[in-house]
């Protein structure tokens, strides 16, 4: 990735920080689930509805750094409408992949955060 590439996408994710896709709660959620993170303080509760086996829609709240923030709102992006099987079988990869960005070891707990939050939130959903 090109200087200017990695650039453009490090000010995306500030950009998903001051301003995130799907933050909120709902209030008819079927599946609810909540992450902290000790270490670092991060906080993300996942809200979910899912219907007829896909996520119709979801939202998330908590607080955090920059990189659970933005991964947060990408992973509801890109799940939403998804059947429950196929957002069950997001990896680390794929989230990665999202953020366009390198993620150290240091960083790596609090990108991976919204997706261990997800994968709980619809652990028994058919």
């Amino acid at each position: 990735m090109t200087m200017e590439a990695h650039e453009m996408y490090r000010e995306h994710i500030l950009d998903l920080y001051k301003h995130p896709h799907n933050f909120g709660t709902l209030k008819a959620a079927t599946n609810t689930h909540r992450e902290f993170n000790p270490l670092c303080g991060d906080d993300v509760t996942m809200d979910v509805i899912v219907e007829d086996g896909k996520i119709r829609d979801i939202k998330f709240h908590g607080k955090g750094c920059a990189i659970s923030m933005a991964a947060a709102s990408l992973v509801t992006d890109a799940v939403k409408g998804k059947p429950i099987a196929e957002v069950k079988r997001m990896s680390k990869e794929d989230l990665l992949n999202l953020l366009h960005i390198p993620v150290g070891p240091v960083r790596l707990k609090c990108a991976l955060l919204a997706l261990d939050t997800l994968h709980k939130s619809i652990g028994d959903a058919k």
